[in-house]
């Protein structure tokens, strides 16, 4: 059996008007919250949690997530997650997402922090039904060092592949490696210290909503620099430059907007925890 430092596996499912949870197991330094029902809409939210308070080296963790039929859920975590130095064997955090027909999962992380000299791989695969909707949202950092400096960390790896029905249509890697290329180069951040992704699939998800949202981020921050991108299927591929936090999540609240009103026809709810 593999050794693991933190593993978790939530599952929830509908009942009635609203989504329950229906099975969850914990082990290590991975925990998740107690279901949290943010308003009267019957849509829980967890929050992720790391009893280590980080990751260090050799780290390794794994996430299951499962959605039944018609099921909606928000996910978020407790705080930002950082990675601090690996001098020997990266962390790798693998993570599986399932998301039945007619389900909605809105995952929004706070935000990846990587330290001096910090190595970190990320694995997610995401298997969808058709009819189900995933808003998926990540946002890293320029890290730290004790001197102030930006982007010491050593490598950064983020690779999602997500299927509908078994079939690729999305294959998201990002490295990001300051020590070998700087971060200012043409196709990387380009000035910038932030860079925030958002992924938005489903089949309800209209096939001109990515153009809609161009049109309202022209009359937005011009601070941020923000691309927006159709799919071959129904969904958006975002990816935004910005020069913090606040202005990246600025961004995903508008979209997050939009597609809740759209699918489900409530306000949003704000994930920020101060």
């Amino acid at each position: 059996m593999e050794q693991w430092t933190g593993v978790l596996r939530l599952a929830v499912q509908r009942k009635q008007e609203r989504t329950v949870l229906a099975e969850i197991y914990n082990q290590g330094a991975s925990k998740v919250t107690p279901p949290i029902y943010l308003d009267n809409s019957g849509l829980p939210c967890f929050y992720l949690l790391n009893l280590g308070g980080g990751y260090v080296d050799g780290d390794r963790y794994k996430t299951d997530i499962h959605l039944r039929a018609h099921a909606h859920m928000l996910l978020t975590t407790q705080s930002s997650t950082k990675v601090y130095k690996t001098p020997k064997v990266p962390v790798i955090h693998e993570m599986d997402i399932r998301l039945e027909q007619g389900s909605y999962l809105e995952f929004i992380s706070d935000p990846l922090i990587a330290y001096r000299d910090a190595r970190y791989k990320q694995e997610t695969a995401v298997h969808m039904a058709r009819g189900a909707t995933l808003v998926y949202g990540e946002i890293i950092t320029p890290g730290w060092s004790p001197e102030g400096a930006l982007f010491q960390y050593n490598r950064l790896q983020l690779r999602t592949a997500v299927y509908i029905e078994d079939e690729l249509v999305v294959f998201d890697n990002l490295p990001l490696t300051p020590k070998a290329r700087s971060m200012d180069g043409l196709g990387l951040l380009e000035g910038y210290t932030h860079l925030g992704s958002l992924l938005v699939i489903g089949d309800e998800v209209p096939r001109d909503m990515a153009d809609t949202l161009s049109e309202g981020f022209g009359a937005a921050d011009n601070r941020c620099r923000i691309g927006i991108s159709a799919l071959a299927v129904s969904g958006f591929s975002l990816r935004v430059l910005a020069m913090s936090t606040l202005q990246i999540e600025n961004v995903f609240e508008q979209c997050r907007r939009v597609v809740r009103k759209h699918i489900l026809g409530g306000r949003t709810v704000s994930f920020r925890k101060y």
